[in-house]
């Protein structure tokens, strides 16, 4: 592979990044029919281990080199790698290489899995490696190869704390071969940014890199090709190619890579300037009134399934008899009812401290995803006014939108593409068919020792509380730590008073308590503690176990709740039993949890409060139930990814035509 095809230069121009391709019939079947996983068949696993084999070989050779020797074979294989390309020969020298000084620089060395994941990487796949199995220092061996080769490398995490702590942590290695580290954090300057893209590495949340490539596209438009770049080089006193942030979209690495090109696809990036808001605050408190004398059911119905409302024909005409003696705005049946249907949403689909927190008189969105605060995004389309007036916070102004991307299309343009995860194969046939990324699933280090205890399926909430209460001390007992994972902050904070009133300490984590979320998450493995937290808060962090904890069982994870998506579930199961610790984990859930609420059938749920009457559902059929429910979810958000990537394509092409940027 030649490696000037990944980097600036003659193949590419000076800001290479992949032209986006349309999705044809094929590509829509596999997206319909994303349900496989691309095992490593047979044939693969034995290439695996003849790499395995061959980087050991390699690396026994190196063992017996001193420092300056190290040395010269990093600059000898620089040179060749830019020469010869990304040669299998060539990768197996970094491999041994960056093995080795790995080994010598911070006290790690990479196991024979590790070696497995980065191979993958490498070749532009997705790497599905167990929690705990070490991804952060995986992904160390394809960022130096490819950044010994001339390639600029983006290594993307999920926080800024994890972008600063994983750049730290693997900077020594990289120095080692003689390569540099950038940076990105938020509120970095831009001169800082500039310096930052332009060492071999730079580490950032995806957030920034796609703000910084929205920024670039502003300067460059749509027009801003290889040789306009250089036209401008010799000719203008401040060319654009100054004024650039990136080097382009050249090969990213991605961590926990399910959670931002599936879960973060259709979030929209947008690059705004503040607009007019002078009337405004009075309209959405009209609206807000307004649909506060809307019936539900006779003259307006929500869809759980698609999270959305919708005036009835009688709210229609309720509406409008409403809505006449106020005059303006309100004349116009189009806006009349989308003002409506935005209060509806505030009102009855946007939960405070589910959705969003009111903190510092500001709305907050939180990741229903991980739990985090996101502080400096805000919902479009004037419904995070609604909401703001909604909870009688000061009104910001709309936005008026400059330039505006989604995580989907963004990464699509990448030249190369990979990264890893621990949960990846329910959207497999998905990450094939929009980003072209085979997924290889990496065999643990050490044979697992995670126990599933089940699910147990109540009646009410109330009954599933006492239930989790009564786990929750048994672990304790038993001298294990136990985590409990929520899915909102308000569940947390109902939990965390119950087992208090119980006489039971507990730590709590959730979006008001993430200042020490690694400190916390460090103490979750003490013996007898007990954390709750919502959903996977503290990702990317590992939960060491106390002394004599690992005798006793190990970590104990419960699942107050399920989410939408099985992969979810999966990766706060996947906080026990990590690199061959003992652990064991269930599910405790209710029928009155979100998930049943929103995408079950009402005649369903009653049929089913009568069967666990007195007794919770367990074994075989609480598992499929819960399965069945989510699987059905997990179809609905893949066609919603699959029509909004159809849609975006099509604006792109009138956007083009215009002459617009993105």
């Amino acid at each position: 592979m030649r490696a000037d095809s990944l980097r600036p230069g003659i193949s590419h121009g000076l800001y290479p990044e992949r032209r986006e391709l349309q999705a044809g019939w094929l590509e829509q079947m596999l997206v319909k029919l994303a349900t496989a996983v691309v095992h490593p068949e047979a044939g693969r696993r034995a290439i695996l281990q003849r790499i395995v084999e061959e980087v050991a070989r390699r690396g026994r050779v190196l063992s017996q080199a001193g420092d300056g020797g190290l040395r010269e074979e990093g600059q000898a294989l620089r040179r060749q790698l830019h020469r010869e390309g990304l040669a299998e020969a060539l990768i197996i020298r970094a491999f041994a290489l960056a093995r080795e000084l790995a080994d010598r620089h911070i006290g790690q060395r990479h196991f024979d899995t590790q070696l497995m994941g980065g191979w993958v990487m490498m070749h532009g796949m997705l790497a599905e490696m167990e929690t705990g199995e070490g991804k952060t220092l995986t992904t160390v061996l394809p960022a130096c190869t490819a950044a010994l080769a001339g390639i600029p490398v983006h290594v993307m995490t999920s926080n800024d704390y994890l972008v600063q702590r994983d750049a730290a942590a693997m900077a020594p290695v990289y120095h080692a071969l003689g390569l540099t580290v950038g940076v990105i954090t938020e509120g970095l300057a831009a001169e800082a940014r500039r310096a930052a893209y332009a060492c071999d590495i730079t580490y950032g949340t995806s957030k920034q890199f796609a703000f910084d490539y929205l920024r670039d596209r502003l300067v460059l438009g749509r027009d801003g090709n290889r040789l306009r770049l250089k036209l401008e080089g010799l000719h203008d006193t401040a060319p654009n190619r100054e004024r650039l942030l990136l080097r382009g979209l050249c090969f990213a690495l991605v961590d926990e890579a399910d959670s931002l090109l599936i879960d973060e696809a259709r979030t929209p990036l947008v690059i705004a300037s503040p607009g007019h808001n002078s009337d405004q605050p009075r309209t959405y408190q009209d609206a807000l009134r307004l649909a506060g004398q809307l019936r539900l059911e006779s003259e307006f119905q929500i869809d759980g399934q698609d999270h959305s409302v919708r005036l009835t024909e009688r709210g229609r005409t309720r509406l409008a008899e409403l809505a006449a003696p106020l005059g303006g705005v309100w004349v116009g049946e189009r806006r009349r009812e989308e003002q409506v249907c935005l209060a509806l949403s505030a009102l009855h689909l946007f939960v405070r401290d589910r959705h969003y927190l009111v903190k510092d008189g500001k709305i907050q969105i939180i990741d229903e995803n991980t739990g985090r605060l996101m502080a400096d995004r805000s919902w479009g389309q004037g419904l995070h006014q609604m909401i703001e007036s909604k909870e009688v916070c000061p009104v910001s102004s709309r936005n008026e939108t400059l330039a505006q991307i989604n995580f989907q299309r963004f990464f699509r343009r990448y030249l190369r593409l990979a990264g890893a995860t621990g949960t990846a194969a329910e959207v497999a046939g998905e990450l094939r068919a929009v980003y072209g990324l085979s997924v290889a699933r990496i065999p643990t280090r050490r044979p697992s020792r995670r126990h599933g205890l089940g699910v147990h399926l109540y009646r009410s909430e109330a009954d599933k509380w006492m239930a989790v209460l009564a786990r929750a001390r048994e672990g304790m007992a038993q001298g294990r730590p136990v985590l409990v994972g929520t899915c909102s902050v308000a569940a947390s904070e109902l939990l965390s008073a119950r087992l208090a009133a119980a006489g039971v300490s507990c730590q709590l984590l959730n979006a008001r308590q993430n200042q020490d979320e690694a400190a916390r998450i460090a103490r979750a493995g003490e013996a007898g503690r007990v954390t709750v937290a919502t959903n996977m808060a503290g990702r990317g962090t590992d939960i060491p176990l106390g002394p004599e904890v690992a005798a006793r069982g190990g970590l104990y994870v419960i699942a107050s709740e399920p989410n939408e998506a099985r992969r979810i579930d999966r990766q706060l199961f996947g906080r026990c039993a990590r690199q061959g610790d003992p652990g064991s984990y269930e599910l405790v859930c209710s029928l009155e949890d979100a998930l049943f609420v929103r995408h079950c059938p009402a005649l369903i749920r009653r049929w089913l409060a009568l069967l666990v009457h007195g007794q919770p559902l367990t074994g075989g059929w609480a598992r499929w139930l819960v399965s069945r429910v989510q699987c059905r979810v997990e179809r609905h958000q893949r066609r919603l990814r699959a029509e909004m990537l159809k849609q975006d394509q099509r604006l792109g092409e009138l956007l083009g035509f215009s002459g617009r940027p993105d």
